[in-house]
């Protein structure tokens, strides 16, 4: 069976067979059959825009607390990672998290995050757990969409509702929350569907027939091959 609406989003790039967050998974993504990529950006102390998931590097600095040119050459600037996944479509995840060493409530990246994306040559779509920093990117420039990142549901309905409120397009659901039922509400208030993690191919299968609208996976060929196989 084909599912053709439903989109891959390789996980960091294409994790799997590359070092996550790097150009080298970005640009892998596409031959490997992704259409759209994932990728996580945090603020450097000088205000830079660094594309890696965790507020600290795998020496322990902390990347907040270092400027951007002593970065390790792996860790791409956001605009050479959106250059590095062209064509392909990119959800760019806003890591601000009140449990991060590198929060900040006044989610002071949106705006040169914003800046970047405006200079962008392929659709983007912008996430974050972290609801304010959302609204932040909105009131910067309403015509960017947003999409909330849930891990606990919690009230789907009342979740859904607010993700609606807030003018957001979608909603990105941890896997094991993802049901048909949540599929159809989420459809039926206008939101977009796009779950992460997934690798099991029965699993991409079955999330496919309940119409979601796109797989965050770390193995893009796997989920290819289901979806277009």
């Amino acid at each position: 069976m084909r599912f053709l609406q439903t989109n891959v989003i390789a996980h960091r790039g294409a994790s799997a067979d590359h070092p996550e967050n790097t150009v080298e998974a970005f640009r892998a993504a596409g031959p490997l059959g992704a259409n759209w990529v994932e990728l996580d950006v945090r603020r450097t102390s000088d205000g830079a825009l660094a594309v890696h998931h965790d507020a600290h590097l795998g020496d322990g600095r902390a990347i907040v607390a270092i400027p951007a040119t002593d970065l390790p050459p792996s860790v791409p600037s956001l605009a050479e990672a959106l250059e590095a996944c062209q064509p392909l479509g990119v959800n760019v995840e806003i890591k601000n998290s009140p449990h991060d060493v590198d929060f900040d409530p006044a989610a002071a990246l949106v705006e040169p995050v914003v800046a970047v994306i405006a200079a962008a040559a392929q659709p983007i779509l912008v996430s974050s757990f972290h609801g304010p920093t959302l609204d932040r990117v909105r009131a910067v420039d309403p015509s960017i969409h947003t999409a909330l990142l849930t891990f606990d549901l919690g009230d789907v309905a009342r979740t859904i509702g607010d993700a609606v409120a807030a003018g957001h397009v979608g909603l990105h659901p941890f896997d094991r929350t993802v049901t048909r039922e949540l599929v159809g509400m989420a459809h039926d208030a206008g939101l977009l569907i796009n779950v992460w993690t997934v690798d099991d191919p029965a699993r991409i299968e079955e999330l496919a027939e309940m119409g979601v609208d796109g797989i965050v996976t770390n193995v893009p060929a796997v989920a290819a091959a289901v979806l277009r196989g």
